[in-house]
């Protein structure tokens, strides 16, 4: 199977604010707009794609209907501090508060009004015990 396009798919209860709260806090645009469905389009990086669906819609089987749970949605960014900083201000809550970790990240999480835990990073250099554990081209630069 050849991809052509990957992204994740938010299953809410509230479609509409759901995708204003992506729009208004981390600058994406809708690129489809319906009651039901809302696919969005970051307005930074065409690549980067998030979609908001009724978690109760016909489309969905039976088995797979409800609201999101145990999701992470990670966003990798230049300047973490200052993504911080304006969510902060903006009231966002901070579930887990800025720091640098070990394993190779600065990063700290936050939630959309779903609960949806959203993580946001900027690969930073990993600590001699966890440099062994990256793939040679993988090892995140300063």
């Amino acid at each position: 199977m050849k991809s052509t396009n990957y992204y994740p798919v938010l299953l809410t209860g509230d479609v509409a604010a759901t995708a204003a709260f992506y729009i208004e806090h981390f600058q994406f645009q809708a690129m489809f707009d319906s009651d039901w469905y809302v696919h969005l389009q970051s307005t930074e990086n065409q690549r980067v794609n998030l979609a908001i669906l009724q978690g109760d819609h016909d489309t969905i089987p039976q088995e797979g209907r409800g609201r999101t749970s145990g999701l992470i949605i990670n966003f990798e960014v230049e300047d973490v501090d200052s993504v911080h900083d304006r969510l902060a201000a903006a009231g966002l809550p901070i579930l887990l508060s800025l720091r640098d970790e070990a394993f190779g990240q600065r990063h700290f999480i936050t939630r959309d009004p779903n609960g949806v835990l959203i993580d946001i990073i900027k690969p930073i250099p990993p600590s001699e015990e966890f440099l062994a554990q990256y793939a040679p081209d993988a090892v995140p630069a300063d």
